[in-house]
């Protein structure tokens, strides 16, 4: 997409709105899948961090499955017609009834937690389960997006392994799968390759297991000359780790990942109208016709997004504070160098695709923007902008009279 596409996509779609490039979708699918030799490789989209059912439909096209932790994430995968046997369910805190329900659709169930694994074990032995260890490895520089950590609610300590083992026994459930996930924004592949080896020999303790599962949380360039993981060495590293610990098993096993923002965050933009510049005694702000409901990520955790003006881009650059129209602080980026901003420019927000649309609210009583799809130079509608009626569709209203007397209905 050029800037000149993308101008076109905010005067035809008005702003805000996101955008979306196929084509990188599919460059990054394809990168990711080119990167590991093995026997049998399975990568599930992580669903929450962009679940437009169209997306789903473009990723189940490349032959991709889905990681999913809602029953509702589930039901979109079916909707977007991925076969329930391609679409892994791993939960955090729910209850037994949402797990039974979702073992009715037919999708792959992880567990991790020990309460939990117990419960399901003594109810439904016969259903295989994937299970989730916690290997108490940090991975990226962000306690909020680090979830293998000693302290994390996520998985199944690896120091409690002879209490799962024990369970395991006494229900005889069938344990498929092993799984891990760090974390997101991988930096060192050789923390990755060092939760492994913990994986591996966790696994070791199953004999009837059909894959091993390594999460994902590898990380994407934020700005120019930033660090990603390199992803074609990680490939090199853990393909030869994984084939070794194949033979020592006795079998081959497929190797899984769940890439979420790998796959589309670089492939998303977010476009915003300037509605006003505000001098200050020591900023100039570029206030913006969004705020945090639409792209919360800058402020819940302190995530970079590049900025550029679409609309003037050559002109003299200027530093800026961006901000949004919501009723707290909402900054996008403070003293940023950019193309000088005017009143009614059009800005471009990158790395825009995960977590950003999945996480807009309703804050301040604002609609949620609409999406679009860049697909083989065409732009297509994949999300309406909201209208009133949808903030009030699911109100029940009430009547009062003065003094706050309820006005009974027939």
């Amino acid at each position: 997409m050029t800037q000149k596409d993308l101008l076109a996509i905010a005067d035809e779609f008005g702003s805000p709105v996101y955008v979306y490039d196929a084509e990188k979708i599919i460059s990054q699918y394809k990168r990711l899948t080119s990167a590991f030799k093995v026997n049998e490789l399975r990568i599930h989209y992580a669903v929450k961090a962009l679940s437009n059912i169209s997306i789903l439909k473009l990723l189940n096209s490349l032959g991709c499955g889905l990681d999913t932790v809602s029953v509702q994430e589930v039901r979109l995968g079916l909707e977007a017609g991925v076969d329930p046997s391609k679409i892994i369910y791993t939960p955090n805190g729910v209850s037994l009834e949402e797990i039974e329900e979702v073992v009715k659709l037919g999708a792959q169930i992880n567990i991790d937690n020990l309460s939990i694994l117990e419960q399901f074990g003594s109810r439904h032995p016969e259903i295989p389960v994937c299970i989730r260890i916690n290997p108490h490895v940090m991975a990226g520089g962000n306690s909020k997006i680090s979830v293998g950590h000693i302290d994390s609610k996520f998985g199944i300590s690896i120091h409690q392994m002879p209490h799962l083992l024990r369970i395991v026994e006494n229900t005889g459930m069938h344990i498929n799968g092993i799984h891990m996930h760090t974390g997101s924004d991988i930096l060192d592949i050789g923390v990755f390759l060092y939760a492994s080896e913990i994986l591996f020999e966790a696994a070791k303790n199953f004999k009837e297991l059909e894959f091993i599962d390594f999460g994902s949380g590898f990380k994407v360039p934020y700005r120019e000359g930033d660090i990603e993981t390199d992803i074609e060495d990680l490939g090199a590293q853990l393909t030869k780790k994984f084939d070794k610990f194949c033979k020592e098993y006795g079998r081959e096993l497929a190797l899984a990942f769940e890439p979420g923002k790998y796959l589309v965050s670089e492939a998303g933009k977010f476009l915003a109208k300037v509605n006003v510049i505000k001098q200050t005694t020591s900023t100039v702000f570029a206030g913006v016709d969004t705020g945090f409901n639409h792209l919360i990520r800058p402020m819940f955790y302190g995530s970079h997004h590049h900025i550029e003006n679409i609309s003037n881009p050559d002109a003299k650059k200027r530093f800026y504070s961006v901000v949004g129209y919501i009723c707290e602080t909402d900054t996008f980026g403070s003293n940023r160098q950019i193309a000088e901003i005017r009143e009614g420019d059009i800005l471009s927000f990158s790395n825009a695709g995960a977590y950003s649309f999945s996480m807009a609210s309703n804050f301040n009583s604002r609609y949620r923007p609409p999406e679009v799809l860049w697909y083989k130079g065409k732009a297509h509608l994949i999300r309406e902008r909201e209208t009133f009626e949808d903030l009030t569709r699911h109100q029940v209203v009430m009547d009062f009279e003065d003094s706050g007397k309820l006005v009974e209905k027939n």
